[in-house]
Protein backbone atom coordinates (compact mmCIF):
# COMPACT_ATOMS: atom_id res chain seq x y z
CA UNK A 1 0.00 0.00 0.00
CA UNK A 2 1.38 3.43 -1.20
CA UNK A 3 1.99 5.87 1.55
CA UNK A 4 0.59 9.78 -0.19
CA UNK A 5 2.44 13.15 0.31
CA UNK A 6 -0.54 15.83 -0.74
CA UNK A 7 1.33 19.28 -1.51
CA UNK A 8 -0.99 22.14 -0.14
CA UNK A 9 -1.09 25.32 -2.51
CA UNK A 10 -0.67 28.14 0.04
CA UNK A 11 -1.86 32.11 -1.50
CA UNK A 12 -2.14 34.84 0.81
CA UNK A 13 -2.29 32.45 3.80
CA UNK A 14 -5.09 30.62 2.74
CA UNK A 15 -5.14 26.67 1.29
CA UNK A 16 -6.40 27.11 -2.04
CA UNK A 17 -10.07 25.02 -2.60
CA UNK A 18 -7.86 22.88 -5.32
CA UNK A 19 -6.11 21.17 -2.71
CA UNK A 20 -9.06 19.73 -1.93
CA UNK A 21 -8.81 17.54 -5.33
CA UNK A 22 -5.51 16.16 -3.99
CA UNK A 23 -7.16 15.25 -0.86
CA UNK A 24 -10.00 13.50 -2.92
CA UNK A 25 -7.22 11.55 -5.06
CA UNK A 26 -5.56 10.32 -1.99
CA UNK A 27 -8.75 9.13 -0.54
CA UNK A 28 -9.60 7.60 -3.88
CA UNK A 29 -6.23 5.54 -3.34
CA UNK A 30 -7.37 3.33 -0.22
CA UNK A 31 -3.97 4.20 0.30
CA UNK A 32 -2.83 6.50 4.11
CA UNK A 33 -2.07 10.24 3.49
CA UNK A 34 -0.36 13.19 4.85
CA UNK A 35 -0.42 17.00 3.90
CA UNK A 36 2.73 19.12 3.66
CA UNK A 37 1.57 22.80 4.04
CA UNK A 38 4.53 25.38 2.77
CA UNK A 39 5.02 28.63 2.42
CA UNK A 40 4.15 31.89 4.22
CA UNK A 41 1.41 31.76 6.80
CA UNK A 42 1.47 28.10 6.80
CA UNK A 43 0.93 27.53 10.68
CA UNK A 44 -2.49 29.20 10.27
CA UNK A 45 -3.66 27.79 6.95
CA UNK A 46 -3.06 24.05 8.39
CA UNK A 47 -5.83 24.68 10.46
CA UNK A 48 -7.84 24.28 7.03
CA UNK A 49 -6.98 20.61 5.80
CA UNK A 50 -6.47 19.43 9.76
CA UNK A 51 -9.69 17.60 9.74
CA UNK A 52 -9.28 15.80 5.94
CA UNK A 53 -8.16 12.66 7.33
CA UNK A 54 -4.83 12.50 7.47
CA UNK A 55 -2.41 11.13 9.22
CA UNK A 56 -0.45 14.11 9.92
CA UNK A 57 -0.26 17.78 8.47
CA UNK A 58 3.52 18.43 8.09
CA UNK A 59 3.48 22.21 8.25
CA UNK A 60 7.11 24.48 7.19
CA UNK A 61 6.36 27.98 7.77
CA UNK A 62 9.06 30.66 5.88
CA UNK A 63 9.72 33.77 4.85
CA UNK A 64 11.87 32.66 2.37
CA UNK A 65 8.70 31.66 0.29
CA UNK A 66 6.79 34.24 -0.12
CA UNK A 67 7.65 34.90 -3.78
CA UNK A 68 6.02 31.54 -5.07
CA UNK A 69 9.41 30.50 -6.69
CA UNK A 70 9.18 26.97 -7.03
CA UNK A 71 12.80 25.91 -7.23
CA UNK A 72 12.55 27.43 -3.36
CA UNK A 73 9.99 24.85 -2.71
CA UNK A 74 10.76 22.08 -4.65
CA UNK A 75 13.79 20.95 -2.29
CA UNK A 76 11.87 21.12 0.41
CA UNK A 77 9.22 18.97 -0.90
CA UNK A 78 11.74 16.59 -2.20
CA UNK A 79 13.11 16.32 1.40
CA UNK A 80 10.18 15.48 2.83
CA UNK A 81 8.82 12.74 0.08
CA UNK A 82 11.91 10.99 1.16
CA UNK A 83 10.83 10.23 4.27
CA UNK A 84 8.54 6.99 3.86
CA UNK A 85 6.24 8.41 1.31
CA UNK A 86 5.39 6.43 -2.04
CA UNK A 87 3.19 9.12 -4.18
CA UNK A 88 3.19 13.00 -4.59
CA UNK A 89 0.52 14.76 -5.34
CA UNK A 90 -0.22 18.45 -6.52
CA UNK A 91 -2.36 19.71 -7.78
CA UNK A 92 -2.72 20.88 -11.82
CA UNK A 93 -2.56 24.66 -11.35
CA UNK A 94 0.67 26.94 -12.56
CA UNK A 95 2.50 26.36 -9.45
CA UNK A 96 1.71 22.63 -9.35
CA UNK A 97 2.74 22.01 -12.67
CA UNK A 98 6.22 24.32 -12.20
CA UNK A 99 7.03 22.70 -8.98
CA UNK A 100 5.97 18.76 -10.12
CA UNK A 101 8.99 18.52 -12.22
CA UNK A 102 11.50 19.91 -10.39
CA UNK A 103 10.76 17.75 -7.50
CA UNK A 104 10.31 15.04 -9.72
CA UNK A 105 13.73 14.95 -10.91
CA UNK A 106 15.08 15.49 -6.96
CA UNK A 107 13.53 12.32 -6.48
CA UNK A 108 14.30 10.37 -9.79
CA UNK A 109 10.91 10.07 -10.10
CA UNK A 110 7.95 9.29 -12.92
CA UNK A 111 5.73 12.19 -13.29
CA UNK A 112 1.83 11.87 -14.86
CA UNK A 113 0.41 14.98 -15.01
CA UNK A 114 -3.42 16.23 -15.00
CA UNK A 115 -4.64 13.32 -13.78
CA UNK A 116 -8.71 12.85 -13.72
CA UNK A 117 -9.13 9.32 -11.23
CA UNK A 118 -6.90 6.52 -10.24
CA UNK A 119 -7.17 3.01 -9.18
CA UNK A 120 -5.50 0.12 -7.30
CA UNK A 121 -5.09 -2.89 -9.36
CA UNK A 122 -3.53 -5.68 -7.77
CA UNK A 123 -1.35 -3.22 -5.35
CA UNK A 124 -0.38 -1.16 -8.67
CA UNK A 125 -1.86 2.72 -9.01
CA UNK A 126 -3.28 2.80 -12.27
CA UNK A 127 -3.94 6.62 -13.52
CA UNK A 128 -6.48 7.98 -15.39
CA UNK A 129 -5.59 11.19 -17.85
CA UNK A 130 -6.59 12.98 -20.74
CA UNK A 131 -5.32 12.94 -24.22
CA UNK A 132 -5.93 14.40 -27.40
CA UNK A 133 -7.48 17.61 -26.01
CA UNK A 134 -9.91 15.86 -23.41
CA UNK A 135 -11.25 14.15 -26.18
CA UNK A 136 -10.14 10.71 -24.77
CA UNK A 137 -8.90 9.31 -21.53
CA UNK A 138 -5.60 6.65 -21.38
CA UNK A 139 -4.22 4.75 -18.52
CA UNK A 140 -0.90 4.95 -17.12
CA UNK A 141 1.49 3.49 -14.42
CA UNK A 142 4.39 5.06 -13.24
CA UNK A 143 6.98 1.98 -12.36
CA UNK A 144 9.65 3.84 -10.63
CA UNK A 145 9.67 3.23 -6.49
CA UNK A 146 8.76 7.13 -6.15
CA UNK A 147 5.87 8.77 -8.05
CA UNK A 148 4.82 12.20 -8.87
CA UNK A 149 1.40 13.25 -10.09
CA UNK A 150 -0.42 16.52 -10.56
CA UNK A 151 -3.95 16.20 -10.47
CA UNK A 152 -6.93 18.28 -12.21
CA UNK A 153 -9.42 20.18 -9.97
CA UNK A 154 -12.04 20.00 -12.94
CA UNK A 155 -12.03 16.12 -12.74
CA UNK A 156 -11.95 15.43 -9.00
CA UNK A 157 -14.54 17.28 -6.50
CA UNK A 158 -13.42 18.89 -3.53
CA UNK A 159 -12.71 16.36 -0.36
CA UNK A 160 -15.30 16.60 2.80
CA UNK A 161 -14.15 16.66 6.24
CA UNK A 162 -14.45 13.44 7.94
CA UNK A 163 -13.60 15.02 11.22
CA UNK A 164 -11.35 14.99 13.69
CA UNK A 165 -8.17 16.79 13.83
CA UNK A 166 -5.01 15.58 12.26
CA UNK A 167 -1.82 16.06 14.36
CA UNK A 168 0.28 18.62 13.43
CA UNK A 169 4.39 17.92 12.98
CA UNK A 170 6.65 20.96 12.24
CA UNK A 171 9.76 20.17 9.00
CA UNK A 172 12.35 22.11 8.59
CA UNK A 173 12.62 24.14 5.52
CA UNK A 174 15.36 22.22 3.22
CA UNK A 175 18.95 23.90 1.94
CA UNK A 176 18.54 26.06 -0.94
CA UNK A 177 18.57 25.09 -3.89
CA UNK A 178 21.71 26.24 -6.34
CA UNK A 179 19.00 27.13 -9.22
CA UNK A 180 16.98 29.18 -6.95
CA UNK A 181 20.14 31.71 -6.93
CA UNK A 182 19.63 32.19 -10.33
CA UNK A 183 16.26 33.08 -9.98
CA UNK A 184 14.70 36.56 -9.41
CA UNK A 185 11.24 37.39 -8.40
CA UNK A 186 10.63 40.65 -9.76
CA UNK A 187 6.76 40.89 -9.32
CA UNK A 188 3.66 39.39 -9.66
CA UNK A 189 0.95 41.30 -12.22
CA UNK A 190 -2.41 40.13 -11.69
CA UNK A 191 -5.75 41.70 -12.62
CA UNK A 192 -7.64 42.17 -9.15
CA UNK A 193 -11.43 41.59 -9.14
CA UNK A 194 -14.05 40.84 -6.24
CA UNK A 195 -15.09 38.31 -8.28
CA UNK A 196 -14.30 34.11 -7.73
CA UNK A 197 -11.18 32.49 -8.99
CA UNK A 198 -11.55 30.66 -12.38
CA UNK A 199 -10.81 27.48 -11.07
CA UNK A 200 -13.22 27.90 -8.16
CA UNK A 201 -16.20 29.52 -9.61
CA UNK A 202 -19.72 27.66 -9.08
CA UNK A 203 -20.84 29.46 -12.24
CA UNK A 204 -18.74 30.86 -15.03
CA UNK A 205 -19.28 33.22 -17.51
CA UNK A 206 -17.53 33.21 -20.79
CA UNK A 207 -17.06 34.97 -23.73
CA UNK A 208 -15.77 35.26 -27.34
CA UNK A 209 -14.65 37.29 -30.05
CA UNK A 210 -17.76 38.30 -31.55
CA UNK A 211 -18.14 40.00 -28.29
CA UNK A 212 -15.19 42.92 -29.42
CA UNK A 213 -14.76 46.25 -27.40
CA UNK A 214 -18.16 45.35 -26.02
CA UNK A 215 -16.71 42.32 -23.75
CA UNK A 216 -16.75 43.99 -20.63
CA UNK A 217 -19.96 46.04 -21.41
CA UNK A 218 -22.17 42.82 -22.70
CA UNK A 219 -20.84 40.00 -19.71
CA UNK A 220 -19.98 42.24 -16.66
CA UNK A 221 -23.75 42.73 -16.05
CA UNK A 222 -24.53 38.62 -16.10
CA UNK A 223 -21.74 37.93 -14.04
CA UNK A 224 -22.45 40.48 -11.50
CA UNK A 225 -25.77 39.42 -11.01
CA UNK A 226 -24.87 35.94 -10.69
CA UNK A 227 -21.79 36.30 -8.79
CA UNK A 228 -20.03 34.28 -11.20
CA UNK A 229 -16.09 34.33 -12.88
CA UNK A 230 -15.25 35.87 -15.66
CA UNK A 231 -14.23 33.33 -18.68
CA UNK A 232 -13.26 34.18 -22.37
CA UNK A 233 -12.02 31.89 -25.16
CA UNK A 234 -8.49 32.12 -26.76
CA UNK A 235 -9.66 34.52 -29.59
CA UNK A 236 -10.87 36.78 -27.34
CA UNK A 237 -7.85 37.01 -25.49
CA UNK A 238 -5.81 37.30 -28.47
CA UNK A 239 -7.93 40.07 -29.88
CA UNK A 240 -7.54 41.77 -26.56
CA UNK A 241 -10.78 41.85 -25.60
CA UNK A 242 -10.70 40.32 -22.38
CA UNK A 243 -7.11 39.91 -20.52
CA UNK A 244 -4.92 36.48 -20.73
CA UNK A 245 -5.39 35.34 -17.63
CA UNK A 246 -9.14 34.76 -18.19
CA UNK A 247 -8.50 32.12 -21.08
CA UNK A 248 -10.17 28.65 -20.86
CA UNK A 249 -9.27 26.24 -22.73
CA UNK A 250 -6.62 23.61 -23.73
CA UNK A 251 -3.69 25.93 -23.34
CA UNK A 252 -5.73 28.38 -20.52
CA UNK A 253 -7.78 26.95 -17.74
CA UNK A 254 -9.17 24.26 -16.99
CA UNK A 255 -12.70 24.56 -15.87
CA UNK A 256 -15.74 22.51 -14.01
CA UNK A 257 -18.16 24.87 -12.49
CA UNK A 258 -21.90 23.87 -11.64
CA UNK A 259 -23.02 26.25 -14.55
CA UNK A 260 -21.27 27.81 -17.48
CA UNK A 261 -22.01 30.50 -19.85
CA UNK A 262 -20.65 30.35 -23.34
CA UNK A 263 -21.79 33.42 -25.28
CA UNK A 264 -20.62 34.03 -28.74
CA UNK A 265 -17.85 30.74 -28.25
CA UNK A 266 -17.89 29.12 -31.38
CA UNK A 267 -16.96 26.07 -29.49
CA UNK A 268 -12.98 24.88 -31.06
CA UNK A 269 -11.94 21.72 -29.66
CA UNK A 270 -9.44 23.49 -27.49
CA UNK A 271 -11.69 25.19 -25.87
CA UNK A 272 -14.05 22.62 -25.59
CA UNK A 273 -11.25 20.74 -23.39
CA UNK A 274 -11.52 23.44 -20.88
CA UNK A 275 -14.66 23.50 -20.04
CA UNK A 276 -16.87 20.23 -21.26
CA UNK A 277 -16.45 18.90 -17.26
CA UNK A 278 -18.99 21.33 -16.54
CA UNK A 279 -22.44 20.18 -15.06
CA UNK A 280 -24.71 22.61 -17.31
CA UNK A 281 -23.60 24.08 -20.26
CA UNK A 282 -25.43 27.17 -21.78
CA UNK A 283 -24.73 28.44 -25.22
CA UNK A 284 -25.84 31.83 -27.09
CA UNK A 285 -24.79 31.77 -30.46
CA UNK A 286 -25.91 33.51 -33.80
CA UNK A 287 -24.43 30.20 -35.47
CA UNK A 288 -27.00 27.25 -35.18
CA UNK A 289 -24.38 25.05 -36.54
CA UNK A 290 -21.47 26.03 -33.86
CA UNK A 291 -19.84 23.26 -32.52
CA UNK A 292 -21.17 24.96 -29.08
CA UNK A 293 -24.58 23.27 -29.15
CA UNK A 294 -22.81 19.56 -29.32
CA UNK A 295 -22.05 19.71 -25.58
CA UNK A 296 -24.38 22.12 -24.65
CA UNK A 297 -27.73 21.40 -22.31
CA UNK A 298 -29.15 24.20 -23.03
CA UNK A 299 -28.44 26.58 -26.11
CA UNK A 300 -30.33 29.51 -27.87
CA UNK A 301 -29.39 30.28 -31.49
CA UNK A 302 -29.44 34.27 -31.41
CA UNK A 303 -27.78 37.85 -31.31
CA UNK A 304 -25.91 37.62 -28.01
CA UNK A 305 -26.07 41.52 -28.29
CA UNK A 306 -30.06 41.39 -28.05
CA UNK A 307 -30.53 37.99 -25.67
CA UNK A 308 -27.62 38.93 -22.92
CA UNK A 309 -29.19 42.03 -22.10
CA UNK A 310 -32.72 40.42 -21.99
CA UNK A 311 -31.70 37.88 -19.98
CA UNK A 312 -30.42 40.35 -17.44
CA UNK A 313 -33.29 42.09 -17.80
CA UNK A 314 -35.36 38.84 -16.82
CA UNK A 315 -33.02 37.86 -14.00
CA UNK A 316 -33.35 41.30 -12.22
CA UNK A 317 -36.90 41.17 -12.21
CA UNK A 318 -37.22 37.85 -10.59
CA UNK A 319 -34.24 38.80 -8.03
CA UNK A 320 -36.74 41.73 -7.05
Amino acid sequence: MANILVVAEVVLGRVKKATLSAITFARQTGSPFSVLVLGTGARDAAAEVEAFGAQKVLVCDDASLADQVCERFAPTIAEVARKGFDVVVVTASSFGKDVAPRVAAKLGAGYAADIAGVASEGGTLVYKRPVFAGNAFAFCEITTATQVVSVRQSELPAAEPSGGASPREEVPLAAADPAAGRVEYIGLEAQKSERPDLGEARVIVSGGRALKEQFAQVLDPLANLLGAALGASRAACDAGYAPAELQVGQTGRVVAPQLYFAIGISGASQHLAGMKGSQTIVAVNKDAEAPIFQVADYGLVADLFVAVPQLVTELQKSQA
